[in-house]
């Protein structure tokens, strides 16, 4: 877990010399960028609650067999949004606070939030066609 958090920041970080083209990180795309995984509280209250975009919050968890089908399904149709929505990932085991103070009881579950608040929640798998409607009302589309 750590190895892959030093590695997602390492990827996110600007790239120099002369193999940086056009002011853009090797091996990210727009996707990765807008889908971010929280650290902490502090972490969620700067990137989620002060977010002046829209975020969808995945509270997920490892062993979740939904989770692993929902997480990358929405992230491809976040990425899709190139940059109008953000997804933020919140793995309940390891933010249990954020869990019981958004009343997580079941993952996964997902709420839409703008301007710091929950506008809109799911909880459980949907299809690519519901979370494309989600996204949408989530950013007025």
């Amino acid at each position: 877990m750590a190895q892959r958090l030093a590695l997602q920041r390492l990827l996110s970080l600007p790239t120099r010399g002369p193999l940086a083209s056009h002011g853009r990180a090797l091996g990210t795309s727009a996707g990765r960028r807008s889908t971010f995984n929280v650290q902490d509280g502090s972490d969620f209250q700067d990137r989620v609650v002060n977010s002046p975009k829209p975020v969808v919050v995945d509270f997920h968890a490892q062993w979740c067999g939904p989770c692993k089908i929902l997480g990358p399904r929405l992230e491809k149709l976040v990425a899709k949004l190139e940059g109008k929505v953000l997804m933020a990932k919140v793995d309940i085991d390891d933010h249990t606070d954020l869990a019981i103070e958004y009343e997580v009881s079941a993952v996964p579950t997902v709420l839409a939030m703008k301007n710091g608040d929950v506008v809109d929640k799911f909880v459980g798998i949907k299809d690519e066609d519901q979370l494309e409607a989600f996204l949408k009302k989530l950013i007025g589309a």
